[in-house]
């Protein structure tokens, strides 16, 4: 008996399901797990995935309106990318030429770059402009794989213009692709540098109760760190977040060892992320507590730092494990996630499969979205890749290249 399909992407070499017929994120040995289906094809109807399986069985039970042969090429699920802070004013290349002539991103934030720095520009900044810039981005993602994607606020450090900010990210958002963060405890703003504890105030009493109202943000953020918020600040201000109805999430351990990854396990955060400087103790209070690390290599890299977080250790301890670009004006200028998979083998010592895992079925968990995207299973949003590699390996070692051959996005073909 056959069913009519609006799409079939037939004649993959290695079709890359994710699908291992377990639920949630896959951790340890898990990651390495990718449910290869050789000469596989998928069905979707209606922008969502109707089947899976070999091409002859799905060629003879979906005929469609259109057919993409892959050619022999790699199909997986569209890449998910869980921690950026794409909506921001204006790049920061002069900042990076600073770094490259010996100064460090903790000093040029001292002395009033870095965030400070984004966050005077945003206040200046019209919507338009924020609009434009947000687009061109996230539209460059795209074609680059990511179909899902997390947009924090935190440039703004005002509640207008933290409001601003997540409000471009829901403007641009394509059926429910952008997931929203609030973020407005990513730094202390210049006019509080002497009174932090107003500043604190104000996150908690004014903005997120304006946040949850308008029902702009999924997740509340903060920027646990020694010279940012404090783990006792922290907990404060993502307790509020919590009691309003926001999911938590923890910018952790990212300079020092502050705790931070045992304060997401403590309040049952969805993710931890960074943790360059993640202790043994942090390792295992996440994994004991189901807390994704989302793992930000391109920013180690983009930093110039000697230290990668232990991504192998965090695999190893049980910790379920995903990957991100950060992207952002000031730490980490890229919007492409096939650059951080490579990052990931290379600063991590990943293999190609757990990149990958961490990149899609990980990652989408890491968002609140694991049952909606980040693998090929019947039922779940038609988010799929066609690449030009006819092995997935060579996603990972061919890289600085764009090897996206066709997106599909909802069901739609967009390149």
């Amino acid at each position: 008996m056959s069913e009519r399909a609006d799409l079939v992407i037939t004649n993959a070499g290695e079709l890359l399901t994710l699908d291992d017929d377990e639920d949630g994120p896959a951790t340890g040995a898990a990651m390495r797990n990718l449910g290869i289906v050789e000469g596989g094809a998928i069905a979707i109807s209606d922008g969502r995935i109707l089947a899976v399986g070999r091409s002859s069985v799905i060629e003879a039970r979906y005929p469609a309106e259109r057919t993409i042969d892959a050619e022999g090429h790699v199909v997986m699920p569209g890449i998910v990318d869980p921690h950026t802070h794409l909506v921001f004013p204006a790049t920061r290349e002069d900042e990076f030429e600073m770094r490259c002539l010996g100064k460090s991103y903790e000093e040029i934030a001292a002395a009033g770059g870095g965030i400070r720095n984004s966050a005077r520009k945003m206040r200046a900044i019209g919507m338009k402009e924020l609009h434009v810039a947000a687009r061109r981005l996230r539209r460059s993602a795209l074609l680059h794989g990511t179909t899902t994607v997390e947009i924090k606020s935190g440039y703004g450090l005002e509640t207008e213009a933290e409001i601003r900010a997540l409000e471009v990210a829901r403007d641009i958002d394509d059926r429910g692709d952008v997931v929203r963060t609030f973020l407005g405890a990513h730094e202390v703003p210049d006019e509080y540098r002497k009174n932090r504890e107003e500043y604190i105030r104000l996150v908690i009493e004014e903005m997120i109760p304006v946040v949850a109202e308008r029902n702009l943000a999924s997740f509340c953020d903060v920027f646990c760190e020694e010279a940012v918020f404090t783990i006792a600040e922290s907990r404060r201000i993502l307790e509020a977040g919590i009691a309003a109805g926001l999911g938590a999430k923890l910018h952790a351990d990212e300079l020092h060892p502050t705790g931070g990854a045992e304060l997401a396990a403590e309040l049952g955060a969805v993710s931890a992320d960074h943790l360059i400087r993640v202790s043994s103790a942090g390792i295992a209070a996440m994994a004991e507590a189901g807390v994704v690390a989302v793992l930000l290599p391109g920013t180690s890299y983009f930093l110039g730092m000697k230290h990668f977080a232990p991504g192998r250790k965090m695999i190893d301890g049980g910790v379920p494990v995903a990957l991100a670009t950060d992207c952002n004006p000031g730490s980490s200028m890229t919007e492409n996630m096939q650059f951080v998979m490579t990052t990931a083998c290379l600063g991590y010592g990943f293999t190609a499969a757990e990149a990958i895992t961490a990149a899609t079925r990980n990652a989408a968990f890491a968002v609140g979205l694991g049952d909606e995207v980040g693998s090929l299973v019947r039922g779940k949003r038609a988010d799929v890749l066609v690449l030009d590699v006819t092995n997935y390996r060579r996603l990972t070692y061919h890289h600085s290249v764009n090897h996206v051959r066709t997106v599909v996005h909802h069901g739609e073909v967009v390149t």
